[in-house]
């Protein structure tokens, strides 16, 4: 402790009245939301047509969603009736994080401008209106007292400013009718698959400015105590909240006009399932697995030969529930005959051993063309002119009439993929929960004080290679058909483009280990962000480790952490994460499911 005492601590980053700091942050957001209606740039060349004076328009619209934000979190810490509700924990971080998206924005699009069209003379008043107005916001929201009592940690420039972005536990709130709480829920997944459809819709420019925006209003809403207290509504109306999330899930395609849009959503399915089943793996059973997305491979690939494609060598074709069953057959029997002679090591020894599993796969397969080997696989040309499925009567190559609604393609794979994700989501709940699950995370806690206790630590870890195998190849049967042909190259460890061994990881770690939505959200961001920023070219990858890292730093535990782990990376801060029910890391419990 330096010699100041906590009360001689600054209770805010700039030395303003909290009455003329929430003033400011008002007129600063006010002035942002009044620049969206005024033109930023004088030319249609730069993509949103900002040149519109009274309707706000690509990155406009972004910055007025921001300012407003902005504007309402400022007036609910001023206790407005009607908005309290909107922060029932932290009243200033909120404010700071959505001014600071606003300013990042505004700031992202006068600099878009001026290098696309050639300098800053390129800038109408309403960019410098909005631009000045935001940087008012940020700078009064620094004087706004911290939500929680100076300590220790608030000392420095740096230390303050962390100490600004805490909030305190949200306390409870009021109970509601039921019908209420159901409202509440149902909105919430509204509210999210609007924000997904329409971030998975955004042109180049407009998902920078809306990546910006959504990174810090994100945690605003954590601050404000929001999603603690959804949290709250969501554990007791379970039924209701897993039926919400899948109705919004199946209502995405039915968004989207273009099929493009669609492909990517079945595609980060496909991603987010593989992901999900290799969190039993990496997530509960604590083995870290470099090569699988070899087993992705396996189901693929099965499927592809078995689906009476042309060029399969096999000359057969399967009814899909049957190349289903045969494609996460083949991907148990991999895992096991893989898993039982490496999974007596541990640690960064079982994690070369995967490595050189997944790049033998790929080898293989390029390797059975009739040369170097049998002609199973046709090498490096894969297997192309995979027949779309037909269930019912039902072809999902051909684009349906549904309630009003045109369904293409990509439309009908992503729900076919969408109801595999349920599958994989319920196998995993349930295999958690159950007693072999606790003896995974005992064994993934201390494997040598759970074989004390009786686990059998070898037969507990097979099972999990071997479940989280077949659950890849499960998703693989769909993939092979979604991409129409299948390649070894699609299977490497490490590639710009996912599904690969180390993004599929990356996703896991993103996310959250050891829960459901983490790896769903981690592989959405994973596919979706790379996808959108193509057009940086050469700074794509940068700029996504440079996330990465920053993400790291500052959220080691993932996005979604269940309170253990939020526990383990801050063993003195504060736990801002609403808990994720899993299973406890009960040795004794996992012994007699052992």
């Amino acid at each position: 402790m330096t010699t100041k005492t906590l009360a001689q601590q600054p209770t805010s980053l700039l030395p303003l009245p909290a009455t003329a700091a929430r003033a400011g942050v008002l007129a600063g957001s006010a002035l942002a939301l009044a620049g969206t209606f005024l033109a930023w740039t004088w030319t249609e060349e730069f993509p949103g047509n900002l040149t519109v004076t009274g309707y706000p328009g690509g990155l406009q619209v972004i910055t007025l969603v921001g300012a407003l934000l902005t504007a309402l979190f400022t007036l609910s810490g001023m206790g407005i009736r009607g908005l309290t509700w909107l922060t029932p924990a932290g009243k200033s971080s909120p404010v700071l994080l959505t001014a600071l998206g606003v300013l990042g924005t505004t700031l992202y699009a006068i600099a878009a401008i001026s290098v696309q069209l050639g300098g800053i003379v390129n800038l109408e008043p309403g960019a410098w209106v909005s631009g000045v107005g935001a940087l008012v916001a940020v700078v009064a929201a620094l004087g706004l007292p911290h939500d929680l009592p100076p300590d220790e940690d608030a000392t420095g420039a740096w230390g303050r400013f962390k100490h600004a972005l805490k909030a305190p536990p949200a306390p409870p709130a009021k109970e509601l009718a039921s019908w209420a709480e159901i409202l509440v829920i149902a909105a919430a997944f509204g509210t999210g698959l609007y924000v997904f459809a329409y971030g998975i819709d955004a042109y180049s420019e407009l998902f920078v400015g809306f990546l910006i925006t959504v990174a810090l209003v994100a945690p605003a809403v954590f601050r404000a105590g929001l999603i603690a207290r959804l949290n709250r509504l969501t554990a007791k109306h379970r039924t209701i909240t897993l039926t919400a999330a899948l109705i919004a899930a199946a209502c995405f395609p039915f968004t989207q006009t273009d099929e493009s849009y669609a492909l990517i959503g079945a595609n980060i399915l496909i991603f987010a399932t593989v992901a999900l089943g290799l969190n039993v793996v990496v997530g509960l059973a604590g083995l870290l697995d470099l090569g699988y997305v070899a087993f992705l491979g396996v189901g693929a690939y099965t499927a592809a030969l078995v689906s009476g494609s042309p060029q399969s060598t096999l000359g057969v074709q399967f009814p899909f529930w049957a190349a289903v069953l045969v494609g996460a057959a083949a991907s148990l029997i991999f895992g096991v005959l893989i898993g039982a002679p490496t999974l007596r090591l541990r640690g960064d020894y079982l994690a070369i051993v995967t490595l050189g599993f997944g790049e033998i796969f790929r080898i293989t397969m390029n390797n059975l063309n009739g040369s170097a080997g049998p002609d199973v696989t046709n090498g490096s040309q894969g297997i192309p002119n995979i027949p779309d499925l037909e269930l019912f009567g039902f072809n999902f190559g051909m684009p349906h009439e549904i309630a009003g609604f045109t369904l293409g393609r990509s439309g009908n794979y992503y729900l076919l993929m969408l109801l595999f994700t349920a599958v994989v989501v319920m196998v995993f709940r349930r295999s958690g929960e159950s007693r072999i699950g606790r003896a995974w995370v005992a064994v993934r806690e201390d494997e040598t004080a759970a074989t004390a206790m009786g686990i059998n630590g070898f037969r507990v870890k097979l099972i999990a290679f071997a479940l989280g195998a077949t659950l890849a190849g499960f998703a693989g049967t769909v993939q092979a058909h979604v991409s129409y042909s299948i390649t070894p190259e699609q299977y490497l460890f490490a590639n710009t483009v996912p599904p690969n061994s180390a993004f599929l990881l990356a996703a896991v770690i993103l996310g959250g280990m050891g829960t459901i939505s983490g790896p769903l959200i981690g592989a959405a961001l994973l596919y979706l962000i790379p996808a959108k920023l193509q057009f940086l070219e050469d700074f794509q990858l940068i700029l996504f480790g440079l996330a990465l890292i920053l993400l790291m730093r500052f959220r080691p535990e993932g996005l979604v952490a269940n309170k253990r782990a939020q526990l383990e990376f801050h063993e003195t801060g504060q736990l801002d994460v609403p808990d994720q029910r899993l299973p406890d890391d009960a040795v004794g419990t996992a012994k007699a499911g052992a």
